[in-house]
């Protein structure tokens, strides 16, 4: 305001014809850059459904009480809730997922608060707080696996059981997800099928797998190229003679 004042008595004692007088500071609006908002395909929050409610009874079979109780005395008594992964696992296994029913009994087996279970649960994806299929698919397509062509091992599974990620077949046989590194990379593209991984995967191999499957079968596990386990793909390079044994090239006086 002051300068402006100062420049119209200027002007005026001037006689000249007065200017338009620019703002100091530009008052255009400015834009602010923001980060996409990342959206999980899963809710973190428990929603009753008729599936999936509290009122559906749920706790160990005989098999699973004791084999609950050996994994629990690995624990000192005060600390016995850090075996809450390994019972959420136990539970998983003889339900097929791992129901809000599931997660409450793994609470009072363990006397800790069931809210605390419900942590561990929605923070691991090995957890399945949905029901999923006899056959659990998870395709790997992290980086090396992607390099090695995960993209089309996808496409040919969804192809071949006519679903997408995150779906599950009508007939409940095949639920397909895709996960961040199985761990296999020197061996990708690799899938998992419940707890069996299939290597050094191809279009054919991959349908072979999944055809074997809805027969009933069980597929070889492991490398489908030949090779054993992580050996090079071409043949060994090295260590081809006979290995030698202890005391190799040290000196006889020592």
């Amino acid at each position: 305001m002051f300068a402006r004042s100062f420049l119209s008595a200027r002007t005026a004692a001037s006689g000249a014809a007065p200017a338009a007088v620019r703002p100091a500071v530009s008052l255009r609006p400015r834009t602010f850059h923001q980060a996409a908002v990342t959206r999980s395909d899963k809710i973190f929050v428990h929603r009753d459904t008729p599936e999936n409610n509290p009122s559906i009874p749920f706790e160990f079979n005989a098999e699973n009480k004791k084999r609950a109780q050996e994994i629990i005395n690995k624990y000192p008594p005060q600390y016995k809730k850090g075996a809450v992964i390994p019972l959420l696992d136990l539970g998983q296994r003889q339900n097929g997922w791992t129901s809000i029913s599931v997660m409450n009994h793994v609470a009072k087996v363990l006397e800790m608060p069931p809210m605390r279970v419900y942590e561990v649960a929605t923070f691991y994806t090995m957890f399945n707080r949905e029901p999923v299929g006899k056959y659990f698919v998870q395709v790997c397509t992290t980086t090396p696996c992607q390099l090695c062509g995960s993209t089309e091992i996808l496409k040919t599974v969804e192809e071949n059981l006519g679903i997408k990620v995150g779906e599950t077949t009508p007939d409940k046989l095949f639920t397909l997800v895709e996960v961040e590194c199985a761990g296999a990379c020197s061996n990708a593209p690799v899938f998992a099928v419940n707890d069996d991984y299939y290597e050094d995967l191809t279009p054919e191999s991959t349908n072979k797998i999944l055809d074997e499957l809805k027969r009933g079968g069980k597929p070889k596990i492991g490398p489908q190229s030949g090779r054993r386990t992580s050996e090079p793909i071409k043949g060994l390079t090295t260590l081809k003679g006979e290995i030698p044994g202890p005391g190799f090239g040290v000196r006889s006086d020592l």
